[in-house]
């Protein structure tokens, strides 16, 4: 079996889920895509989930040691919280 990339299976997702809506497939095909999809969607939240871990920004702390600091996604996408200054 070849190594499923997060790429690949989100690809292939997407055509299940376009088999689906089309519709005119029989049930036993129906389901067999469901379940086909339910696999592939667990696999990318498992990919997503593990590189959301590896997401970490190394800051120097005051004594001039690294600590790792939770990334910030509200903060990286440029969504700035106002504090209600007009």
């Amino acid at each position: 079996m070849t190594s499923l990339t997060f790429e690949k299976a989100l690809a292939e997702l997407e055509q299940i889920v376009a088999k689906l809506e089309k519709g005119g497939i029989s049930l036993n095909e129906s389901l067999a895509l469901f379940e086909k999809g339910v696999k592939m969607s667990r696999f990318l939240k498992s990919e997503l989930d593990k590189a959301e871990r590896k997401v970490e920004i190394l800051l120097k702390d005051e004594k001039g040691n690294l600590r790792a600091e939770e990334f910030d996604t509200e903060e990286a996408c440029g969504e700035e919280k106002e504090d209600g200054d007009a």
